[in-house]
């Protein structure tokens, strides 16, 4: 019996402590947020993450998005072969990317890059006490610091799974008409006559939904560091990074679901 009141001690505080992270986490992002009514944003700051995130994330995506396209068009063209209905490939492929694979493939390959480097980033700032400087000096950390990275990833996240969406549709272009060897005009029109408005709208809204996990789970992580004291130092920064990046990868997938079910 004992053992039994000790399991449910143990389940309820875990329980309690994940509903005082959810609850600290939404009051930092409505911190964040509200910091955008308070003054006047750095627009400096903004270029500088946009360019962090979006330029130099740009080679990673396109060579993800090739090699994803040509994949799926790899697989679409040996199932469509059984039914023959290759002339689908181009629309197979379009649909899959914009609707599905664009959005979420951008999101990891933005939370490897960019999750990590800024969990790491804010965490040796709290570590180095340099928001304890910014608040002496009477400057809101939450629109310097915090609000820039967030817009930009907002920014970013979109534009960057469109390049994936149009670089994975030529992958899969390469594939289906210079190794398979199918009718070009086929592969076009069958892109331009299955993709609508409403699916390229559905991508783009989870992409900005994606950016802003990407960027809200490795700023709260990296800005709550030292409430764990285990947590300190470069270990602290790298075990804290680890959370985040998978953090930010599980509720990423799971709001994709959310948001294709409410799509649908």
């Amino acid at each position: 019996m004992e053992t039994l009141f000790n399991s449910i001690s143990k389940l309820g505080a875990a329980t309690r402590k994940n509903i005082d992270g959810l609850g600290l986490a939404t009051l930092f992002l409505l911190r964040i947020v509200s910091s955008l009514f308070t003054g006047l944003v750095s627009f400096k700051q903004v270029i500088k993450q946009i360019y962090f995130i979006g330029n130099r994330s740009l080679i990673v995506i396109v060579v993800a998005a090739l090699f994803t396209g040509m994949v799926v068009a790899l697989q679409f063209y040996d199932t469509l072969v059984r039914f023959g209905s290759v002339d689908l490939l181009g629309s197979a492929v379009a649909l899959s990317l914009i609707k599905e694979l664009g959005p979420v493939m951008t999101a990891l390959m933005v939370i490897a890059r960019v999750g990590s480097a800024t969990c790491s980033e804010i965490g040796i700032m709290r570590n180095e006490q340099q928001f304890d400087a910014l608040d002496c000096m009477a400057i809101n950390s939450y629109r310097y610091v915090m609000l820039p990275r967030l817009l930009a990833a907002l920014i970013c996240v979109p534009i960057l799974t469109a390049l994936f969406d149009l670089v994975g549709i030529g992958g899969g272009y390469i594939v289906g008409i210079h190794i398979q060897g199918e009718s070009p005009g086929a592969y076009i029109q069958g892109v331009l006559d299955t993709i609508s408005f409403k699916d390229v709208l559905v991508g783009q809204i989870k992409s900005m939904v994606f950016g802003l996990f990407i960027m809200w789970i490795p700023l709260y992580y990296g800005y709550y560091l030292h409430l764990n004291q285990k947590n300190m130092g470069a270990e602290g920064v790298s075990n804290g990074t680890t959370q985040a990046v998978v953090m930010s990868a599980i509720i990423m997938l799971f709001s994709d679901y959310i948001v294709s079910s409410l799509a649908l």
